[in-house]
């Protein structure tokens, strides 16, 4: 059983205190198709340019680059996750076709992604494709407790089934376990939304039977659960074909969440390559936070790599470790498709020299004092209409961008202070901002990482009532 423990970070400082590496990548082997079968677990192989990992459960070859579809476009050119506008249906065809075109293979979606549209919308673009091209990954989203009855998770499951116009899963999630819901803890939580009604059991056989090709979860929150499902695999209860977790090189060493020694990512990765289950990767970029680095870490990857964008370090460091089945990008419009394809057409590993860069990265990142945020909008609806992630994103970005002034004296204090309440009053209403916290605490139950949300919104109000009065 793994000893955990979180350390509470405040907004100007984080525990970063081990690297360790990770062991070579597979030798790169010949090329073949998608889902054929074969023997050889975890290989890294080519087909023409993109990069493939073999699924030793099924045989499927599977693109290193997932395409994740949280962020579908609308046509207001919003993300469909952060808007109601409509879907904008004819450019997720277009990006579905560019991508298999360029041999991307798995697709992850959601019944409650882009405001319940994205399992729609992909099932329109995907189904005009060979079902045999492509790998579908989907979750059982049973969040709210009016869903936790047998019949009710059985019906979004089979719901599904009928908008992504299919006959099976090949990639089954039990979604975000980990998390509390309904004055819940973590356990409690899981038990009463996948083992006390016996939807784990009614997933099991539709795995037996063929309508599910691969059973997983995705895991946030509470590593006792974690650690749970896993037992329950040891005990030969069940099997996991893949499990879903956060990764980054952010992560990989931030020990303010620790697990017997190391830090809690780093501890996720291993208990799954012990067992040899493929890991899917999720928030490489951390929410974004690693496609907009500081200006000095930009500097010196642009030394390092001038060709290459930012985000392209953390899509190649989440890459490289051998048990990463697939690295999910929500990528909302076309150029982020392309950027992702040449990251990953083929994948180039990051060498030992990189990953020392990129630790050193990291520390500098953490050092200016950005909120983890990773805008899944999990906290989202606010009762008292906070914009949550919209506040911590600008924070994030002013601080980023050198607009985050502490010191009156500062020969840019006047330049970064408007530009910080400019920006503020643009980009988050007046009646969604930070002062409009009651600390009701409902955010934070809901946040997979476990951030001290309420603690975050009360010093950037703070800060933020400093600027205005024009105090440092």
């Amino acid at each position: 059983m793994s000893k955990c423990s979180k350390k509470e970070d405040g907004l100007s400082r984080r525990s970063f205190l081990r690297y360790m590496g990770f062991g070579a990548t597979a030798g790169v082997l010949g090329a073949c198709g998608s889902k054929l079968s074969g023997d050889n677990a975890g290989e890294t192989e080519h087909e023409g340019e993109m990069t493939y990992r073999v699924n030793h459960n099924t045989g499927d070859k599977v693109s290193v680059l997932g395409y994740g579809c949280m962020r579908l476009p609308t046509v207001s050119r919003e993300s469909a996750r952060d808007t109601d506008t409509e879907i904008d249906q004819e450019a997720v065809n277009r990006s579905v076709d560019y991508a298999m075109a360029h041999g991307v293979n798995y697709y992850d979606t959601s019944p409650m992604y882009c405001k319940r549209q994205s399992e729609r919308a992909m099932g329109i673009a995907l189904s005009r494709h060979p079902r045999e091209s492509y790998f579908l990954a989907t979750k059982l989203s049973n969040f709210d407790k009016s869903v936790w009855p047998y019949e009710k998770s059985v019906e979004m499951f089979r719901q599904s089934l009928d908008f992504l116009k299919t006959d099976y899963i090949d990639y089954l999630l039990l979604h975000a376990v980990g998390g509390t819901a309904d004055g819940l803890d973590a356990m409690a939580t899981y038990r009463a939304r996948f083992e006390d009604n016996g939807i784990l059991d009614f997933l099991k056989e539709q795995r037996a039977s063929g309508t599910i090709r691969n059973l997983g979860f995705s895991f946030h929150g509470d590593v006792g659960v974690f650690d749970h499902l896993l037992q329950k695999m040891d005990n030969g209860e069940v099997h996991w074909d893949f499990v879903q977790i956060q990764l980054n090189y952010i992560d990989w060493d931030d020990m303010s969440s620790q697990c017997n020694g190391v830090s809690e990512t780093q501890y996720l990765y291993e208990q799954l390559e012990k067992r040899d289950i493929p890991v899917v990767i999720m928030e490489p970029l951390l929410g974004g936070r690693l496609a907009s680095v500081p200006e000095n870490v930009q500097a010196k990857m642009k030394q390092r790599r001038p060709d290459d964008s930012v985000a392209s370090w953390a899509f190649r460091y989440a890459g490289s470790f051998p048990k990463v089945l697939t690295v999910l990008s929500g990528m909302t419009y076309m150029e982020h498709l392309q950027d992702n394809l040449s990251t990953y057409s083929p994948l180039e590993p990051v060498s030992d020299d990189e990953r020392s860069f990129l630790h050193l990265a990291a520390l500098d990142i953490l050092n200016n004092a950005v909120v983890p945020c990773t805008d899944c909008r999990y906290c989202l609806p606010c009762p008292y209409g906070l914009d949550i992630p919209g506040i911590f994103r600008h924070y994030n970005k002013c601080v980023n961008n050198d607009n985050a002034p502490r010191d009156v004296n500062d020969p840019r204090y006047a330049e970064a202070r408007r530009a910080y309440l400019v920006g503020y009053d643009r980009e988050v209403p007046r009646l969604r901002q930070a002062n409009r916290c009651v600390q009701c605490g409902t955010c934070e139950t809901a946040c997979p990482q476990q951030l001290p949300i309420m603690k975050h919104l009360e010093e950037i109000n703070m800060y933020t009532e400093r600027l205005r009065q024009g105090k440092a």
